[in-house]
């Protein structure tokens, strides 16, 4: 067995939520010795660089989460404001941009896995994305870990689908079948002016909460239970392009799903691509 196959195996065997949880509670932390030295050995294993962030100095940060979810100062990722541009909601690297083949997205060679589970199991749900587009960003640890929106929206509907906890890196994507529909994630609907857009936050192993700006951290009971929570004009959420919509307390996957004839992503936007919050990823048809 390769090395790789051995590690994916390893997380079948793992206990992931409870392991995720437990050191969610040390990430949250705020004794000092735990968080300094959570964050120091986390900065010097990925290399970070704190010259973007509003905080540049390590020994000011709470906890780890304070510093893996930091803010960046207001100028170092520029929105591209035009009105016919989707822009990328985050820092990542493109996983797929494809269009979607009726219920069928493509998780990696060889894997495709079902749109109408990946939000939440409700046809309804699935519908107004079939045969339109989509794409899968990845955010590796060293990413900056706020998600914001990619054009402006209006909150409609949000699902929390329990699920596993495996990691979302490119090995474990390339072998675990229906992954993204597999773990434990966060759907969240939104009106746009071209049509519904489909926003879907996915949690991985070690990711201990997955928060939103509305409803702060999603953290339902254990179990098998689905939570689904539906706004309306007396409780309308609105948020505009480039507006923080939500964040990963340690890093994971956003996908995003449009209907059909509304996108067109740009032509480097690809897989293996690098992207920053706020550039260019798409133009959108009016």
């Amino acid at each position: 067995m390769s090395l790789e196959k051995l590690k994916i195996a390893l997380q079948y065997c793992t206990p992931q939520h409870t392991l995720s949880r437990i050191v969610g509670q040390l990430a949250a932390s705020k004794n000092k010795f735990i968080s300094q030295t959570f964050i120091k050995t986390f900065a010097r294993s990925f290399d970070i660089n704190l010259s973007e962030a509003e905080i540049e100095d390590f020994n000011e940060f709470e906890s780890f989460n304070a510093f893996f979810t930091r803010a960046l100062k207001p100028d170092a990722r520029p929105i591209d404001a035009r009105d016919d541009i989707l822009v990328s909601p985050v820092d990542g690297e493109v996983s797929q941009a494809a269009q979607i083949e009726q219920d069928s997205l493509i998780q990696a060679k060889g894997h495709n896995y079902s749109l109408t589970t990946l939000l939440g199991g409700d046809s309804e749900n699935a519908k107004p994305f079939q045969n339109g587009e989509f794409t899968t960003i990845y955010l590796s640890p060293s990413d900056y870990h706020r998600i914001h929106m990619p054009c402006d929206g209006k909150l409609t509907k949000m699902i929390y689908v329990p699920g596993k906890l495996f990691s979302v890196n490119q090995a474990t994507t390339r072998n675990v079948p229906g992954l993204f529909a597999r773990n434990e994630r966060l759907v969240c609907f939104f009106d746009t002016e071209f049509g519904e857009m489909a926003m879907v936050l996915v949690g991985a192993m070690i990711v201990a909460s997955i928060e939103t700006v509305w409803a702060g951290n999603i953290t339902p009971p254990a179990g098998s239970r689905s939570f689904t929570w539906h706004y309306t004009s007396q409780d309308q959420i609105e948020l505009k392009k480039g507006e923080e919509m939500g964040r990963f307390k340690l890093g994971s996957t956003v996908i995003l799903a449009m209907p059909e004839n509304t996108v067109r992503f740009d032509e480097y936007f690809k897989p293996e691509a690098k992207v920053t919050l706020g550039e260019s990823i798409a133009s959108i048809s009016k």
